[in-house]
């Protein structure tokens, strides 16, 4: 199959490209540096050179490919009204580009849902509409195209991604760790953050493109939720200082901005997923990562 990725020399998008290419698909890859289309080369992938605020480029990857999947995001946290702007513009763009082929068309969102008391299920719709909301509401856009003959995925990720290499969530608490001198948890650290593995999250969406039914929403998740003090006690280890609680008054300032993001509760399952695609997580766990310096680099 001929595939369009954006963000294919990401974090998920190359290991993406990888697990794509090892089943057989011809990958076309959105590039928007000279180093990043030449790592794609490398591994035999058709590079378009552009970026998300090149709707044309992106346009025209999507209606020449089999199927699209969207990983790109500008992950501007200090600014995210820019990135939601461009997320949802380029959603637009490739479910018009779409619409009407039936064509498979991936979309990564997120598992911060908002649900209380339960882990997040693949049930669950995205409380997120409209513009101004998070990520554009580009998941329930992307889902839209279902009325209009597309065969729309949704692809929500577990907030920790995690992995040697990672440059997220995990390694930016990692970076202050070491800059405050103190591995924090806000209050009692005792909210949950869902994790799996890389290797996992590529393998996930190679199936879901292969198997998943349209308007499907699958989670890429391993663990339903590690507590919040069991992350920072890790990561205590690992850098070699104390864990400590931090105030949630005083989380903006110690964190800076992914202290928005490491009080939620926010657990998931993929029970739905795993018996849709018969896909089963094998990676290392968050902690066996950090116990094992995968975030050394950060």
């Amino acid at each position: 199959m001929r595939v369009f990725v954006t963000g294919a020399s990401g974090w998920i998008g190359s290991a993406t490209v990888d697990e794509l290419i090892a089943a057989g698909h011809h990958v076309v890859g959105l590039a928007r540096s000279a180093t990043s289309a030449a790592a794609l080369e490398a591994k035999g992938v058709e590079v378009r050179r552009g970026d998300l605020d090149d709707l044309d480029g992106i346009r025209a990857g999507a209606a020449d490919a089999e199927a699209v999947i969207h990983l790109a995001n500008k992950h501007d946290f200090n600014n995210p009204a820019v990135s939601a702007s461009a997320e949802r513009a380029a959603v637009q763009t490739i479910g018009e580009a779409l619409a009407g082929s039936g064509r498979p068309f991936l979309v990564a969102s997120g598992l911060v849902l908002g649900v209380q008391g339960r882990p997040a299920t693949e049930e669950d719709e995205s409380p997120f509409h409209g513009p101004d909301s998070a990520r554009g509401g580009s998941e329930n856009l992307a889902l839209s195209f279902l009325d209009r003959g597309v065969h729309p995925v949704a692809l929500r990720f577990a907030p920790t991604v995690h992995g040697t290499g990672d440059h997220g969530f995990v390694a930016e608490l990692v970076r202050v760790a070491r800059r405050t001198g103190v591995a924090g948890y806000i209050d009692d650290g005792a909210n949950r953050w869902p994790a799996v593995h890389r290797s996992d999250t590529a393998r996930l969406i190679r199936l879901g493109l292969e198997k998943a039914p349209a308007g499907a929403r699958l989670h890429a998740v391993a663990e339903e939720g590690v507590p919040a003090r069991v992350i920072a006690e890790a990561i205590g280890r690992a850098v070699g200082v104390p864990a400590a609680s931090i105030a949630a008054d005083d989380a903006p300032a110690h964190f800076g901005w992914i202290g928005r993001f490491f009080g939620i509760d926010a657990r998931a399952s993929s029970a739905g997923t795993q018996e849709l695609l018969g896909w089963r997580p094998e990676g290392p766990t968050l902690i066996e990562d950090l116990d094992a310096g995968a975030y050394a680099h950060a």
